[in-house]
């Protein structure tokens, strides 16, 4: 379940995504998979090949992008790697302003 977004910030997101950028966006997230993590970043691009590009660099495998047919496939990055990847694009901001 995700929660901490504002309609605004997601249409922004899907925005981004579909000029055809690499767009991050993070929240709050529930997963009973991952009761450690509470929060996601999503990385998205409608290009796949440019976003699995992208994650190469990072050590993401194209695999890993969950394909939705709306348009909007994605990386999910969580704990650690959520944490470099942020620090590295320079993105910090996203997870900070999620905190109290």
């Amino acid at each position: 379940m995700a929660f901490g977004i504002t309609r605004d910030e997601l249409r922004k997101w899907k925005t981004s995504i579909d000029e055809g950028n690499i767009a991050f966006i993070t929240h709050f997230w529930l997963d009973d998979r991952f009761p450690n993590m509470k929060t996601v970043t999503k990385v998205g691009c409608k290009d796949l090949d440019r976003l699995a590009k992208w994650g190469a660099e990072y050590g993401l495998t194209k695999e890993w992008i969950h394909i939705r047919i709306d348009g909007y496939s994605h990386y999910d990055l969580l704990g650690s790697k959520q944490l470099h990847i942020l620090q590295k694009e320079g993105k910090l901001h996203q997870l900070y302003q999620l905190m109290p």
